[in-house]
């Protein structure tokens, strides 16, 4: 909760930004969208930080306490699915944007994660919160940050200012993760595992799922290069119960990226799985770059079937087959 300064490699986001509270020109809804752990909240509570205390130091240690009415957070529920119930959104949320601004000259709402609050098959919260949009009251701005925008209603994303996100390059997550004090050795598969995100890689840096997620990809590139069908099927059950499914899938698709990369002979700098150089190489010669990089789209294919909702075991069977048949 600091000045948008403090938010790292989002030069494109931040720069609307600017330029918008520069001209005087801040939108009323703002999404935010983009990977998590990339930077979106810290910067939704950073730019409301400097449209509403305009340098006033009290006024910052009061938005930072949580204890100023014209920067407000409301999260998803933390039981049942998550989401806002149009009940509580009507009673207790949108009746304080009829008000506002209450001490400074505006006010800001602001909905992390907003596809897990307002999804698109749940719509009666998401339809309350458009009313609220399409008339919004002067000095009122919303910004709704969300990992999956196309699981908002396409009304909700129409009446925002979209402004995009990018993954954190390799740098920033190694200095990141230096700053965390972690392990030099757990640092590479981290990042590699984390597809760009600094939440995803601190966690699996600090719990040790970076060695069993490792573990698992081998075993499973072993399994699919053996290609027998009852040892696939009985892998595809155990991956379809797993609570880090996308997870377990995401280090895949890395671990094939690597594979495509050391296929081509580059140096071991630009590899995820740093630790495990010398194995890529070893399993590289008999793999194409081609092949490789098609392991990578099936395993993106499949994760992408997932998050609208597909049959887990049917995705996880089609996968492991398409990627033996790529063997």
């Amino acid at each position: 909760m600091s000045s948008l300064g403090s938010v790292r490699a989002q030069e494109g986001p931040l720069r609307a930004l600017r330029q918008a509270r520069e001209r005087d020109r801040v939108a009323s809804a703002y999404l935010f969208d983009g990977p998590s752990g990339v930077g979106k909240e810290l910067t939704a509570w950073s730019f409301a930080i400097e449209v509403v205390a305009r340098g006033d130091a009290h006024i910052v240690d009061r938005i930072r306490a949580d204890a100023h009415p014209d920067v407000r957070v409301f999260r998803p529920r933390d039981e049942g699915k998550r989401n806002i119930q149009v009940d509580v959104l009507r009673s207790e949320i949108l009746p304080l944007a009829q008000f506002a601004p209450f001490e400074a000259q505006a006010t800001f709402f602001i909905f992390p994660e907003a596809d897990v609050s307002f999804p698109e098959f749940q719509p009666e919260a998401a339809n309350a919160l458009l009313k609220t949009l399409e008339e919004p009251r002067p000095n009122v701005h919303f910004i709704l940050t969300s990992e999956r925008p196309d699981s908002l209603l396409p009304t909700i994303r129409s009446r925002c200012q979209r402004i995009r996100f990018a993954r954190l390059p390799t740098a920033v997550l190694r200095e990141i993760l230096q700053a965390e004090g972690v392990d030099e050795g757990s640092i590479g598969p981290a990042i590699a595992l984390s597809a760009g995100r600094a939440d995803i890689a601190l966690a699996l840096a600090r719990d040790g799922s970076v060695e069993e997620l490792t573990g698992l990809v081998l075993a499973l590139d072993d399994a699919i290069r053996a290609g027998r069908p009852g040892t696939l099927v009985e892998l595809s059950e155990r991956l379809a119960r797993r609570d880090d499914l996308e997870l377990a899938l995401l280090t895949l698709q890395s671990f094939y990226r690597d594979l495509s990369v050391s296929a081509l002979d580059v140096e071991e700098e630009h590899l995820g799985f740093t630790s495990h150089a010398e194995e890529l190489r070893r399993r590289a010669k008999s793999v194409s770059p081609d092949g490789a990089a098609g392991r990578v789209s099936l395993v993106h294919d499949c994760v992408q079937a997932m998050r609208k909702n597909a049959n887990r075991q049917v995705a996880l069977d089609a996968l492991l087959f398409g990627l033996r048949d790529l063997c």
